[in-house]
């Protein structure tokens, strides 16, 4: 089964820079508060973090790592109820780790984002039986 959506928007874009030691998810949720961001996704992120928080594929804990990382990736969805978020990022020596982002991401020397906005549409999360998990609904405003 494909579940196809048609919703149509123009975009809007937001740059931020989050500083040395801030908390990652806390300064993008009250980003998104403040902004109203109601169909929102990373659009692009550079920087650096000290501490990582991931939840790997499959699993229930969220492994915590600290020490020098670069942010290879960070992509997905922000909404005024959530955010689904995934971040890779490689140690010193190249080496990538990878997985769901959780709360606990603290910026070494800078994290550079750009965050797009869709305003004619809602982002929510919703029960899929096909999952079992809560997943992306997109409505029209």
């Amino acid at each position: 089964m494909i579940v196809s959506h048609h919703n149509a928007s123009t975009a809007r874009f937001y740059a931020l820079r989050l500083l040395p030691g801030q908390e990652v998810f806390s300064q993008l949720h009250a980003f998104v508060q403040q902004n109203q961001l109601r169909a929102a996704w990373i659009a692009g992120c550079t920087g650096s973090l000290a501490d990582v928080a991931l939840r790997y594929a499959g699993q229930e804990a969220t492994t915590s790592l600290t020490g020098t990382f670069e942010v290879i990736s960070l992509n997905g969805t922000l909404e005024l109820t959530g955010e689904h978020l995934h971040l890779a990022v490689s140690d010193p020596y190249g080496a990538m780790l990878g997985g769901h982002m959780m709360s606990g991401c603290t910026v070494r020397t800078t994290l550079e984002l750009v965050i797009g906005e869709l305003p004619a549409l809602t982002f929510s999360r919703q029960p899929c039986a096909i999952s079992g998990y809560d997943e992306l609904h997109i409505s029209s405003r």
